[in-house]
């Protein structure tokens, strides 16, 4: 890749939960890990593992030149609180990380998301 940037999905057995002020708003055991150059790891979760109900589509859109072009979603709690943009995924990525199609991934400054090792490890 350009500049020798680097961008790898791969596929996880992490357990990955996720939570907006306090409520779990996903969880699951098949995580797609990105790791890419000057980023920390994201982990992109299928769309079946995330309460959609609990987010809206939004217009913002973005491009990267390795991954594609993410769509946005904002999260509506129950209680009225709103969070803009915090989730995102790429409906189309580019070849090399088509593993993250759909998948869906938080911002980390909005939701805690905590990752544990697969059974049987650490």
């Amino acid at each position: 890749m350009a500049g020798g940037h680097t961008v790898v999905a791969v596929p996880g057995a992490q357990h990955v939960t996720v939570e907006i002020d306090g409520r779990v708003v996903a969880a699951s055991d098949s995580p797609v890990l990105v790791h890419e150059t000057g980023m920390p790891v994201r982990y992109y979760l299928p769309p079946q593992d995330v309460a959609l109900e609990l987010f809206e589509p939004t217009d913002t859109s973005t491009h990267c030149p390795f991954k594609g072009d993410a769509s946005y979603w904002s999260y509506r709690g129950g209680d009225g609180a709103v969070k803009a943009d915090v989730v995102w995924a790429y409906p189309d990525p580019r070849p090399g990380v088509e593993a993250i199609k759909d998948h869906l991934c938080f911002y980390d400054t909005e939701a805690r998301i905590v990752v544990e090792a697969p059974a049987g490890e650490g």
